[in-house]
């Protein structure tokens, strides 16, 4: 089994930063995507952005330039930087994993950090 666990959210005001890191744990050969996901209450859960081992990036066009992935392929461990925090980017911020154990992938979830962000 893989457990993911994510920290650093919180109450933030408008124009302020935050950095969200996720670890992961357990069964683990390999980890070839590592991502950030968010839901805000009454929607969809929706990609915010994801890294592969070897370092490409994906991110939803609208968290182009506000935000930042990176991971520690050592720690297994992905951060998303938010900068410029705007009250629409209040949700709770869910980490994703697609795992690799001898030649299965499996895709995890974490709990998720809650980010509010106040105008």
């Amino acid at each position: 089994q893989v457990q993911l666990v994510e920290s650093g959210g919180g109450l933030v005001q408008a124009g302020g930063s935050l950095r969200l890191s996720c670890a992961a744990s357990g069964s683990i050969d390999s980890i070839a995507v590592m991502g950030w996901y968010r839901q805000a209450p009454g929607k969809q859960r929706e990609l915010v952005a994801h890294i592969t081992s070897g370092g490409t990036t994906t991110y939803k066009d609208s968290a182009k330039g506000r935000f930042t992935i990176s991971r520690d392929n050592a720690k297994n461990t992905v951060y998303l930087q938010i900068n410029s925090l705007k009250p629409e980017d209040t949700a709770v911020y869910i980490c994703y994993a697609r795992v690799r154990v001898v030649v299965r992938y499996d895709d995890y979830w974490g709990q998720g950090t809650q980010v509010t962000v106040s105008s």
